[in-house]
């Protein structure tokens, strides 16, 4: 590293928990161990509680996670604003940092990020904004919030001098949805590792195999092909190899993997844990689990995919959006059609055989440290972008 630079991150914190706050602390923490000199913003209050899918757990003691005590930060700036923008704003006033990176996940934080980028963009600071997806799919379905994405979006893009994205399928999306171009770069996902040591929650026995579904129930997230898989490899004569644990939070009202479930003939061998569960929770079930299943329909990244390859687990995921290319050099995997429980089950049979195996070949927050200071000499040594005018 050519010297250290003065990074402020700006995403979600613990209060409206999600997979982008596990990425923001650990981005955080780990240009802090690369020799950055790293600040914070969080956001606080992502929207009025009463609109959030999850709204039942906001604020609950979900996970230890912290950042570094030697990071300074803002906890943090609401949707509302308030006395909570004054603070942030009078915060990277006094921090200055050179770079400001943005972790982009949801519309509901456009407005916020707009104003943190002019004020930054005034202090002399270069702005990153780091894709985990185009939009949000339920959001995409909201009355007008197209509209508001593509001319909040386009206008923070102005103000950035790169944007970041974690695969060529993203790339693609956010070039022709945004209309960027040659800025756009691509850094994959670091495997996940932050959860604690705990012993297994398992409730399949020893010598069955434990299907592993972690993450939201939504729509698009296929977790009814998962049950409907289980049926057929039942149906075929497989029904005492397998147990299938399914651990997640409904959202958008998606209860027919519920009724599939309660339908089902092998129900007394499917163990449904219907909420967001806590950090020591999770590490059990993944230490639990002898395959982890994602049968997602569209996906641009995923968390849970994240931390069954960091685990070393087989996994059998769709080929879907990113997903290709994030198990591209993961040995332990296994591809199957989207939406399609016929093709989920043959993979889930092939999975079987690799478990109790541990696979290497997962991006590492190091090299995501590494690819960032990269980035940062680049943009900082570019007199372009130095005398580059607000828009």
């Amino acid at each position: 590293m050519a010297e250290p630079r003065r990074v402020c991150v700006v995403g979600p914190g613990t209060r409206f928990l999600s997979g982008i706050t596990y990425y923001t602390y650990s981005l955080i923490e780990a240009l802090s161990e690369a020799g950055h000199q790293c600040s914070a913003v969080l956001i606080r209050n992502l929207v009025p509680a009463r609109f959030y899918p999850g709204r039942a757990r906001v604020g609950g003691a979900l996970t230890q996670l912290s950042l570094p005590p030697n990071v300074p930060r803002v906890d943090g700036v609401d949707w509302y604003w308030g006395r909570s923008l004054v603070r942030a704003v009078a915060f990277l006033r006094r921090e200055r940092p050179q770079v400001l990176v943005l972790q982009w996940w949801t519309g509901a934080v456009l407005h916020t990020y707009l104003v943190l980028a002019i004020v930054a963009r005034l202090h002399g600071a270069r702005v990153v904004v780091e894709f985990h997806e185009a939009q949000d799919v339920g959001e995409a379905r909201l009355p007008f919030v197209g509209r508001y994405m593509d001319v909040l979006g386009r206008s923070l893009l102005r103000l950035s001098a790169r944007q970041l994205v974690h695969s060529q399928f993203d790339l693609g999306l956010v070039k022709s949805r945004y209309g960027v171009s040659e800025s756009v770069e691509l850094v994959p996902h670091a495997g996940y590792d932050y959860l604690p040591s705990r012993p297994p929650l398992r409730p399949a026995a020893p010598d069955v195999v434990n299907l592993l579904y972690f993450g939201v129930i939504r729509p698009f997230k296929g977790t009814e092909d998962l049950v409907a898989a289980l049926d057929l490899l039942g149906a075929a004569g497989y029904e005492s190899q397998f147990w299938l644990t399914l651990v997640g939070e409904t959202w958008e009202g998606w209860d027919l993997p519920n009724r599939l479930i309660a339908a089902s003939p092998h129900r007394d061998r499917i163990t449904f844990v219907n909420r967001y569960v806590t950090d020591a929770e999770a590490a059990g079930y993944f230490a639990g689990a002898d395959v982890v299943v994602l049968p997602y329909h569209r996906s641009s990244s995923s968390g849970p995919l994240q931390i069954a390859m960091a685990a070393g687990l087989p996994v059998v995921a769709t080929r879907v959006g990113g997903l290709i290319e994030a198990t591209a050099n993961y040995p332990g995997a296994v591809l199957v059609d989207p939406a399609d429980p016929a093709s989920l089950a043959e993979g889930i049979r092939l999975a079987a055989k690799l478990a109790g195996q541990r696979f290497e070949g997962v991006t590492t927050w190091s090299d995501t440290a590494r690819s960032y200071t990269e980035l940062f000499d680049a943009m900082l040594s570019d007199p372009m972008l130095s005398d580059a005018a607000l828009p």
